[in-house]
């Protein structure tokens, strides 16, 4: 598990925006039982592609686009265990990655981006995909 001190400023790029860290399962188990409509689930991550490309382009996603996700989620991969492996639990038959970036409508799974395709690209290009997908779907 990372020190608090050391992922808070992580958390912090998006929680500043809005975002809703869910720490435990039963965070996650009540967040869906309890909203319906599009919901945005970052996974998080102490990694440099989630530094780098992950965190960025969701902001710019978050904070350029239209339409938008009606709840913005997230959980911390090696700090919220729990939940992050509820979520991925959630995201099957994907393999678990973090980070990663997951939107469901109602509660199904509806599109995902895995570790894969973060790393590597550019913010900019999770921005315009994460745009593209919230139009899609929300």
């Amino acid at each position: 598990m990372y020190p608090a001190e050391l992922v808070a400023p992580m958390r912090a790029e998006l929680t500043d925006i809005g975002f809703k860290e869910l720490k435990t399962v039963e965070d996650v188990e009540q967040h869906f039982a309890d909203n319906k409509g599009t919901t945005l689930v970052v996974v998080n991550s102490v990694c440099g592609c989630a530094a780098g490309a992950a965190r960025p382009g969701v902001r710019m996603a978050v904070e350029n686009s239209d339409a938008k996700p009606d709840h913005l989620t997230t959980v911390f991969a090696g700090v919220d265990g729990e939940a992050v492996n509820k979520v991925r639990e959630m995201t099957l038959p994907y393999p678990p990655s973090s980070p990663s970036i997951a939107l469901f409508k109602d509660g199904d799974l509806v599109h995902f981006v895995e570790r894969h395709q973060i790393e590597g690209a550019p913010a900019e290009l999770i921005a315009r995909h994460l745009e593209g997908v919230f139009e899609e779907y929300c």
